[in-house]
């Protein structure tokens, strides 16, 4: 899935273009109004493509810093999901997610977590919060919750 959380009206065109480039087809998204944002549009669609599209799309759509927005890449039998979020004040998140979309840690992020706090406990929950992109969840809750009542579009990708 991609959910454009928020973007200025102006980037819309040029949003749907570079998209579009990397899901191979024109897109002609469903944007409606943020009401979070005054003047801001919101759109989602859900994709389809080869391992490795959704970091595509994300660098897409990092190209404008002044859009929030989140990117996920499902897992594949020889592939680990993937998820993407994005802020302006924030810049880039991403981390492996299991097949019900949950964040995954690897052992040696963790045990990194655990050495740089060893003299600082409350270092310890901070640096998980970070690893999990807790703030970056946060910051775009408002934004998902204002567009609960969105539509989607699906885009398929066939060979």
């Amino acid at each position: 899935m991609v959910f454009i959380h928020s973007a200025p009206r102006a980037f819309r065109a040029h949003i749907e273009w570079a998209v579009g480039g990397v899901i191979g087809r024109a897109l002609g998204l469903d944007w409606s109004d943020q009401p979070v944002q005054r003047g801001a549009l919101r759109a989602e669609f859900s994709w389809s493509g080869a391992p490795g599209t959704g970091a595509r799309l994300a660098s897409a759509l990092h190209a404008w810093d002044q859009m929030r927005f989140e990117v996920t890449e499902d897992a594949t039998p020889s592939c680990d999901g993937h998820r993407w979020m994005f802020t302006p004040d924030q810049g880039m998140y991403t981390a492996q997610i299991d097949a019900g979309g949950n964040v995954v840690v690897s052992e040696n992020r963790l045990r990194l977590a655990l050495a740089e706090a060893v003299d600082q406990p409350h270092r310890l929950h901070e640096r998980i919060e970070q690893l999990l992109g807790s703030s970056w969840d946060r910051e775009l809750d408002v934004f998902r919750d204002a567009g609960e009542q969105g539509r989607v579009t699906w885009l398929h990708r066939v060979g």
